[in-house]
């Protein structure tokens, strides 16, 4: 496939978000609906996992953090995109994941978003997307 950019560079396939714990994480997006597409064994005992919304292409690697580094919350910019964000919000807060009290509506162009937390406290953020 021909390139259509001068770099090569063609899109977006993975996030890398610092984990601690890899099993909760997994357990956590799998709650949110992702799917686990990788969970390999890498040197120093180390796995490499990628988790993916079900209709995605791009992903979110859950990757260990460099030997003695701690990990500390960031914002992650990672979007999220859903066609409810009412019952998307609800639906979450109902299952126990760290939402945003209210959905925020700051009115057009802006559409109606929430942010919720990982279990490390990483933010990412919740769009509604018809």
């Amino acid at each position: 496939m021909a390139s259509t950019t001068p770099t090569g560079i063609r899109n977006i396939g993975l996030v890398c978000v610092p984990t601690l714990d890899q099993d909760k994480a997994i357990a956590f997006y799998e709650s949110l609906g992702f799917e686990k597409r990788r969970d390999t064994p890498f040197g120093g005992g180390y796995r490499w996992i990628e988790v993916y919304p079900p209709e995605g292409t791009a992903g979110i690697a859950l990757a260990p953090p460099p030997p003695g580094s701690d990990v500390a919350p960031v914002e992650t910019g990672i979007t999220l995109y859903t066609g409810d964000i009412d019952a998307t919000h609800a639906a979450l807060a109902e299952r126990g994941v760290d939402v945003d009290a209210e959905v925020a509506r700051m009115g057009s162009p802006v559409p109606p978003m929430f942010w919720l937390r990982d279990p490390t406290g990483h933010s990412l953020m919740v769009v509604e997307q018809p």
